[in-house]
């Protein structure tokens, strides 16, 4: 698959991009800067990246409580990411939204949900939308391998097969939900051996690859947009800190710990890009300064943006 280089530097640009906010905003968490709870994409950001990677801006996305990195990967601006992580008026939803509810329907980012699974049916929704517009539009729908259990799963993926729906059930399979781990709770290893109970395509790829991830997701999204119906992708891949930040994730083995960080998609992009002649160590240096001062720059716009005014409480709700 001969991708051009262009798209390679960027591909690697935004995983950079995405580790140093989440980076960021471990370090103004920890401070006491930012409110509520915040789960942090480190460790994962091949996977929506090489997903993203596919997607034009009308398309859409679906994510999950662990958003950041979706929302980057699908062009959101760290300003505002981080002006809404703080809780001011220039934040995307204007303070209200948080860490877990982030959305800019401009870029086709659906809104990040706190809700196990919850942009299961949210997505197939946006696919249907599509169908019914009769626009080649493909939605992708992130969520973590603990929310296959959900009933959600069931009937999101069973409405959008049933249907021919193009959407791209991705499932971020970090091989633990919460404190729980993926084996302990089910008799398969590969979650998409589910795919046949919907009679959908099934594909299980390495998350840490983003080279791999863009190719999978590439052929779904190709074939959801020629209106044959949904795909269901397993990336399996690892989180580099807790569920949410607090935790010590002390259920987790320190020898399997260990063994994911040598898996780490940043460092193993650079030496692939670097090995292909693409990359050089001196324009990676470059790429992280430039990722520093953005953060740099995102943080500062968010410490001096205005609160939201309480009389705003009202404004931009249903009821």
């Amino acid at each position: 698959m001969a991708i051009e280089k262009g798209k390679l530097i960027e591909m690697y640009r935004t995983m950079v991009r995405i580790r140093t906010f989440e980076k960021r905003v471990a370090k103004e968490f920890a401070a006491g800067n930012i409110p509520g709870f915040v789960h942090l994409y480190v460790g994962e950001e091949a996977t929506a990246t090489g997903a993203c990677a596919n997607l034009r801006p009308d398309d859409y996305i679906t994510s999950t409580h662990r958003g950041h990195g979706h929302l980057i990967a699908k062009g959101g601006k760290t300003k505002r990411m981080m002006a809404e992580l703080y809780g001011k008026k220039t934040g995307y939803n204007k303070g209200k939204g948080g860490s877990m509810h982030i959305a800019d329907m401009d870029i086709g980012i659906l809104g990040a949900n706190g809700i196990v699974g919850a942009g299961i049916p949210i997505a197939a929704g946006a696919a249907l939308s599509a169908q019914l517009r009769e626009t080649d539009q493909v939605v992708i729908c992130f969520f973590g391998d603990g929310a296959t259990d959900t009933t959600r799963f069931h009937e999101g993926v069973n409405m959008a097969s049933h249907w021919k729906l193009p959407v791209v059930f991705t499932i971020e399979n970090n091989l633990w939900a919460m404190s729980t781990r993926t084996s302990n709770v089910r008799n398969i290893t590969r979650l998409t051996d589910r795919a046949a109970a919907y009679g959908i395509p099934g594909v299980t790829v390495d998350g840490n690859d983003v080279l791999a991830v863009y190719e999978a997701v590439g052929e779904a999204v190709a074939r959801a947009r020629r209106g044959e119906g949904p795909t269901l992708v397993e990336c399996q891949t690892y989180r580099h800190r807790g569920h949410s930040e607090g935790d010590p994730a002390s259920y987790r083995a320190k020898e399997e710990v260990e063994e994911w960080m040598k898996k780490d998609p940043i460092p193993r992009f650079k030496g692939k890009l670097i090995e292909m002649g693409v990359l050089t160590e001196k324009e990676a240096n470059e790429i992280d300064q430039v990722m520093l001062k953005e953060l740099d720059e995102a943080v500062k716009f968010a410490e001096e943006s205005p609160l939201p005014d309480p009389d705003e409480a009202l404004e931009d709700v249903f009821a």
